[in-house]
């Protein structure tokens, strides 16, 4: 297909959720964006990888070029990109501080800025965020401050943008899972993580990218918050 494919943008795509949602939607025929600290250029003419820090501004400025010059629209943008540190909130660093806030906060903030540009410029276009079920419902045992102000945020900014933006036809939901296989949790804490759903597993990385299909799909809904954490935000 030509210029009609559709094309999303997805950060932290090198590995885990971002990857999965990479090839989630080449399957659904989007060309896509990549970008990481890490990621490698790809063979496929229909992914452009771009290598840098979301948290910067010009990384975020590139991101958008990138995807006007080689697809020459932009139709989806998925804040995937984020950092998780747990631990007591007296026991956090500056340098734990500096990192969580620049990456889930400064790291959302550019790029999406710049996005949302472009899809007002069409009347069109869908931002999703991925968040995290804890900001929800804390858990005693999880102590992760940095996480509910950062990733709360994404959830209030999700409405906030979402009413805005809608008068110009732009959709902003959020995904926000409980824990999930990836890179991130190392087998031997997949039996402890598990007590943590109510139904008595991990997600896999393919229940985030379903979840948010869904929602690329879903034209009446914005300003939702979708949970995918095993009914963790309900109870235990």
């Amino acid at each position: 297909m030509g210029a009609e494919q559709k094309v999303v943008i997805v950060t932290g795509a090198s590995q885990g959720i971002g990857a999965g949602l990479v090839k989630a939607y080449r399957d659904r025929n989007f060309r896509v964006v990549a970008t990481s600290r890490s990621i490698h250029p790809s063979d496929d003419p229909d992914i452009a990888t771009v290598q840098g820090n979301i948290a910067d501004a010009d990384t975020a400025r590139r991101v958008i070029s990138v995807a006007l010059e080689r697809f020459g629209r932009i139709d989806t943008l998925v804040n995937n990109a984020g950092i998780f540190i747990a631990r007591p909130f007296d026991a956090y660093t500056p340098e734990d501080y500096e990192a969580v806030m620049s990456t889930n906060v400064n790291g959302f903030f550019h790029v999406t800025q710049r996005a949302l540009t472009e899809m007002s410029r069409k009347r069109s276009g869908h931002v999703v965020n991925i968040t995290a079920s804890l900001v929800d419902r804390p858990r005693a045992g999880l102590p992760a401050a940095m996480a509910a102000l950062t990733k709360g945020g994404l959830n209030a900014v999700t409405k906030s943008l979402a009413i805005e933006y809608a008068p110009l036809g732009i959709r902003v939901n959020a995904v926000a899972p409980g824990v999930i296989k990836t890179p991130l949790h190392p087998q031997e804490r997949h039996e402890a993580l598990a007590r943590f759903h109510p139904l008595g597993h991990l997600g896999e990385v393919a229940d985030i990218a379903e979840a948010v299909l869904y929602l690329e799909s879903a034209g009446f809904v914005t300003g939702e918050i979708l949970h995918v954490d095993g009914g963790s935000n309900v109870g235990s």
